[in-house]
């Protein structure tokens, strides 16, 4: 009947929109809300003469309905939220040259497992190495210059220029050579960390340029679990919070791990900021950009009254459910109203309407009615 109202509300406004003025439109609203509200009234008025009618009818046939009940206790209720996550390798790279060449050789597969300062490729270096050993040479003749030089200065004998001039040579053939044998080192291509060999992104033949990638080998031992969360929970999370971790891949796998780092900034698009977890992988099953999700406590009640949640039904007036009385010694359930406060896991915080001690039927309650003789199963 409700909805009856509103939609005969809307439409008559929509039909008088045209032709009237701001002012008349919200008094006419207020007008019409008023008569939704007295209307609702009436509604509850017919609700509850329906009730005492059904009631009295149960009353005079004497028929008793079987259900089953719970007591409600404080307990103490925890409420948890999930969040979406990926995982991250600890230890993960993505390696280019350090200086321009050819691919000369690779010398692992994909999938390969490689030790950290293992030789992954080769690059042509031909004459990278015969510069070498032009500057090898012409570094021989400084170095016997400059030694007779320096015999000779030390016996004042010569000039002090030809001395510094022979010095200066030596010196630098040394650092040129120096500087050519750490790039022709760094034509032979080594792998950083431990790991596989996860992609291979170029062929022999091509042409490796500083910056291209050339190999990404990860380490699958230790991971991230990083996850974004929304900025009303920052209160609530501190470093070393206990959370637990699912995997939808791998359902048998939960990990009971605690907030590794909490991140600092608050991302301007999102309104999330950063929380990562850190795990083992001892079997490897767990691979980078897998989903995680992960589970957080943001509520504690050591002293809630809790009930299941299919038991709350609601009506225009809220949520209730129904509890059990004994009137002239025949246990009879009434209807009760409730507010309610956080649910998990098919649990529902009763936060006013309950007692301690208060029995409420949880199994036949589709069947009951305010008044209704229970037949109250053991």
């Amino acid at each position: 009947m409700k909805k009856y109202v509103f939609l005969a509300v809307t439409l008559l406004l929509l039909a008088g929109c045209t032709h009237q003025n701001k002012s008349e439109i919200e008094q006419q609203i207020i007008a019409y809300q008023k008569q939704v509200a007295a209307i609702n009234k009436k509604i509850i008025a017919l609700q509850e003469k329906l009730d005492r009618i059904n009631r009295g009818k149960i009353l005079h046939t004497g028929k008793k309905i079987t259900v089953n009940v719970m007591k409600v206790v404080p307990t103490t209720f925890h409420h948890y939220f999930d969040a979406s996550a990926e995982i991250e390798s600890v230890h993960e790279a993505y390696i280019s040259p350090e200086v321009n060449g050819q691919v000369e050789k690779i010398m692992v597969n994909e999938g390969d497992r490689v030790s950290k300062g293992q030789l992954l490729a080769v690059l042509n270096s031909d004459v990278m190495q015969d510069n070498i050993r032009e500057l090898k040479v012409s570094l021989e003749l400084a170095s016997y210059t400059y030694q007779k030089q320096k015999s000779l200065w030390e016996k004042h004998i010569g000039s002090e220029i030809q001395y510094l001039e022979a010095k200066t040579k030596y010196e630098s053939l040394r650092n040129k050579l120096a500087t050519l044998q750490t790039q022709y080192e760094r034509s032979f291509i080594k792998s950083p960390i431990d790991g596989y060999v996860d992609a291979i992104d170029i062929k022999t033949g091509e042409m490796a340029i500083p910056g291209q990638r050339m190999f990404h080998v990860v380490n699958l031992k230790k991971l991230y679990v990083n996850a974004q969360i929304s900025e009303a929970y920052l209160p609530i999370l501190h470093e070393g919070d206990p959370v637990d971790v699912r995997f939808p891949a791998f359902p048998s796998i939960v990990l009971h791990k605690k907030v590794y780092r909490i991140g600092k900034v608050i991302n301007k698009q999102s309104r999330t900021f950063k929380i990562q977890l850190k795990i083992d992988n001892p079997r490897q099953l767990l691979k980078p950009n897998l989903l995680a999700i992960i589970r957080i406590k943001d509520y504690t009640n050591t002293k809630a009254l809790v009930v299941p949640t299919f038991i709350l039904r609601q009506d225009i007036q809220g949520y209730y459910l129904y509890v059990t009385t004994t009137e002239n010694n025949v246990p009879v359930a009434r209807k009760k109203y409730v507010k309610i406060g956080k649910t998990f896991n098919q649990e529902t915080e009763i936060t006013s309407g309950l007692q301690p001690g208060d029995t409420v039927i949880t199994q036949g309650y589709n069947n009951v009615s305010d008044g209704s003789l229970l037949n109250i199963q053991k």
